[in-house]
């Protein structure tokens, strides 16, 4: 499925079930709210997003623990259960996503070039998924916002399941 039809089905099942959305970006910089944003009627679930590139404002703005940035650098899936749980916090958003890694073209923190972390966070808590993704810079950005939107459109239509 491409990125648009992955965005429009986020929106629809948010905007279906009233759920409110944002998004807390790392190394993609602001293209998962751009894809939900470019979908007519996104104003109807999104929320909006902090893009979070430097360690100062995932702690300072999204209440990521400063001594786990310090200890597992920001390519951590702490961090990133952490960046989600904070914008959903801070923009009273139902469900969060986050994203955090190393698109290159140098490793970050020890990590490798390619391992990505997606946050998600609900009412009902928050998880980290693992991703380790090939090619350059821009394309394992664009992997890595494919796989925020899928982790999404996952946890809303699982909310969506649950309100029924």
């Amino acid at each position: 499925m491409d990125r648009h039809n992955l965005a429009e089905q986020v929106i629809l099942a948010a905007v279906a079930k009233g759920l409110t959305i944002s998004s807390a970006e790392s190394l993609t910089a602001g293209m998962v709210s751009a894809a939900l944003a470019a979908v007519p009627g996104a104003s109807g679930a999104l929320q909006g997003a902090v893009v979070s590139y430097q360690n100062r404002v995932k702690s300072g703005l999204l209440g990521v623990d400063a001594s786990l940035l310090e200890r597992n650098g920001a390519v951590d899936p702490q961090v990133a259960r952490e960046m989600a749980e904070g914008v959903r916090r801070r923009l009273e958003a139902d469900i969060a996503v986050a994203t955090t890694g190393a698109a290159g073209p140098e490793p970050h923190g020890g990590k490798p070039v390619g391992t990505v972390f997606v946050g998600v966070a609900t009412a009902a808590g928050s998880r980290a998924e693992a991703f380790s993704f090939a090619g350059g810079r821009a394309e394992i950005r664009e992997q890595a916002t494919d796989a925020a939107l899928s982790a999404l459109l996952e946890a809303v239509e699982s909310a969506a399941a649950s309100a029924d």
